[in-house]
């Protein structure tokens, strides 16, 4: 099936709904003329996720849906396709989705916008793929913080104290940002509920953060990442700094440096890479599988293709010579409005402009009323200043005003309010009790 193209109108074909893809249809839709050209945003998700916010989701800080915005409620006078693009015809300038309900559709297009992000890079380490838990959507936060106070409830009836150690044991992998940034959220959130318990107390709990390279949040420098490092060791988490997880069969952890421990939850968050669909899209791709871009955002040899955010390698002309852009959000929401105006410029053939920016600096949280950051690369901030500014920063970069009220009311109320730790753990499989019940009752007839 073929969706058709309004005669006479151009299509911009935008591949992901993330950073990327929502700000630029955003701008798009903003400043392109009427019935200059048609926006399609394709991407499997009907929303775009708010990624900085997925461990305070993790610590039931910020409420789930409002770190999401529905593409179709924010893109109003865009097409929004639900389904993977799962390759492109560039000669033809045709790219085939398969749709939500299974369904193959062609989806012609002048111009075409890469945008689909990352994926979890991960390693074949014998029990990760049946038992680690990533953190690269939603579903994964809300997962894990239902997950862990239901390992709490299970801690708190348990007899056997093997079956207690194992289910307080929390173990974390990689200590960049997503890492640090959610085991200590979640430690929070864990101390606070510990409070509910007869049975189980902070100190019955054993957290550890695994990192293969020698200090964590490598962004913010060596001494701020010491700094960090210290303040998580003196909440009683263990650091173990150039060592990796070797295997974790049956939830039991094998570390390189002799470290061994039956633990309930593993957590799996050491790195990204390019979707590996990158590959059927006919572009020219760099060492690491990111899509060859030049600094106008422009896809090399292509200039009908455009890209940008985690799966673009784009020249970082603010930095030293070769260097590329780091993938991370802050370039993200910054490349996308450069990247519309240069999309709409070409359709009016205008000359192009090429992205430049200098990093801002770094923030991140660490738990109630308490962060990291440093500013420009000059101003460094710790505990309560950093946390502040921490929220003020992604509070403003949520997409809409909508959402930002949401995230702020949410604030606000966990200000004043107690935090709820209450593990929805039937959330996984709704249906279960349900069915139980439809199957006893036909086996009672």
């Amino acid at each position: 099936m073929t969706l058709a193209l309004v005669p006479d109108r151009p299509r911009i074909l935008i591949a992901g709904g993330g950073y990327v893809g929502l700000y630029t249809a955003m701008r798009l839709l903003k400043k392109l003329r009427r019935g200059e050209a048609t926006v399609t945003v394709v991407d499997p998700r009907s929303y775009m996720t708010y990624l900085p916010f997925l461990p305070e989701a993790a610590a039931g800080n910020v409420a789930p849906r409002n770190l999401v915005a529905p593409l179709r409620n924010v893109l109003t006078g865009a097409e929004v396709v639900t389904g993977h693009m799962v390759s492109v015809d560039q000669a033809a300038k045709v790219a085939h989705v398969r749709t939500a309900v299974g369904h193959t559709l062609e989806l012609p297009f002048d111009h075409l916008v890469v945008a689909l992000g990352s994926v979890s890079r991960t390693f074949p380490i014998p029990g990760l793929a049946e038992h680690g838990i990533g953190m690269k959507s939603v579903e994964e936060a809300i997962s894990l913080r239902n997950h862990v106070i239901t390992q709490m409830d299970r801690a708190d009836s348990a007899t056997d104290e093997a079956v207690k150690r194992k289910a307080l044991t929390f173990v974390f992998v990689g200590g960049g940002f997503a890492g640090v940034e959610t085991i200590a959220e979640v430690e929070d959130m864990a101390r606070d509920a510990a409070r509910n318990y007869r049975n189980v107390s902070r100190q019955d709990m054993r957290f550890i953060l695994v990192e293969a390279a020698g200090r964590i949040l490598p962004e913010m420098g060596a001494d701020l990442g010491v700094w960090t490092m210290e303040k998580l060791q003196g909440r009683g988490i263990e650091v173990y700094l150039e060592t990796s997880m070797e295997s974790c069969v049956d939830q039991h952890v094998v570390l390189a440096n002799g470290v061994e421990t039956q633990a309930s939850t593993i957590v799996w968050t050491a790195g990204v890479r390019p979707n590996p669909v990158l590959t059927h899209f006919g572009l020219p791709l760099g060492p690491r599988g990111h899509v060859d871009t030049l600094p106008t955002l422009q896809v090399r040899d292509l200039d009908h293709v455009w890209a940008a955010g985690d799966n673009a390698q784009v020249p970082d002309l603010a930095g030293q010579e070769g260097a590329w852009c780091p993938p991370n959000a802050q370039h993200a929401v910054r490349q996308a409005p450069v990247l519309a105006d240069n999309l709409i410029a070409a359709l009016r053939g205008r000359p192009l402009k090429e992205y430049r920016h200098k990093n801002l600096g770094a923030v991140a949280g660490l738990g109630l009323h308490k962060g990291v950051a440093i500013l420009f690369n000059r101003f460094k901030l710790k505990g309560r200043p950093a946390w502040w500014f921490h929220r003020l920063y992604h509070g403003s970069r949520v997409p809409t005003l909508n959402r930002k009220i949401r995230v702020f009311v949410d604030w606000s109320l966990a200000s004043l309010l107690k935090r709820e730790t209450v593990g929805l753990i039937e959330l996984e499989h709704p249906r279960d009790p349900f069915t139980e019940a439809a199957l006893s009752s036909r086996s009672r007839t």
